[in-house]
């Protein structure tokens, strides 16, 4: 129905498919990283984000085939609305502020999208990579980092873990 209105070579869904279901394949083990942390933004939110990238440069393609600046500012946009997104996952707590790592992995799993729909797919499996990588080599280093501190804070020589504190 759909072909007879667009005509043949207007419907073609496999690509799209293809580089949505690829979006959404690279960010998958960033949310799962963010579930696992029990963090705000988790195994449902970054699939999606790199799915929405994905879809919103797709979508544009054939308005913005002729202009290329056209294209520079759904990027552009896209970029913006993930900064958005990203300061949202930002609480500034008393003394602390948390979720930047949140807030910047949702920004990277933008860029994923966006990487994929523009057919830059090295680019794509790179980001996600070295975001994955990151996550999860830094977190042991980081809590080690925090226990030394604790440490040398109390002056006991005793290492603190989290549930020794009042």
């Amino acid at each position: 129905m759909l072909e007879q209105l667009l005509g043949p070579d207007e419907f073609d869904v496999w690509p799209h498919l293809a580089a949505i279901g690829l979006a959404y394949i690279l960010a998958f083990p960033i949310g799962w990283n963010r579930e696992k942390t029990e963090r705000s933004a988790g195994l449902r939110t970054f699939p999606l984000v790199a799915v929405a990238s994905c879809g919103f440069i797709q979508a544009a393609e054939s308005l913005t085939a002729e202009t290329p600046e056209a294209m520079a500012r759904i990027v552009e946009g896209l970029i913006t609305g993930m900064g958005f997104i990203g300061g949202g996952a930002i609480l500034r707590l008393k003394d602390s502020v948390k979720g930047t790592a949140t807030a910047a992995s949702l920004w990277v799993t933008g860029a994923i999208g966006a990487s994929v729909a523009l057919g830059s797919l090295d680019v794509a499996v790179m980001l996600s990579v070295v975001t994955v990588a990151t996550l999860w080599i830094m977190a042991p280093i980081k809590h080690f980092g925090h226990l030394q501190e604790d440490s040398d804070e109390s002056g006991s020589g005793k290492i603190e873990t989290p549930q020794d504190r009042p």
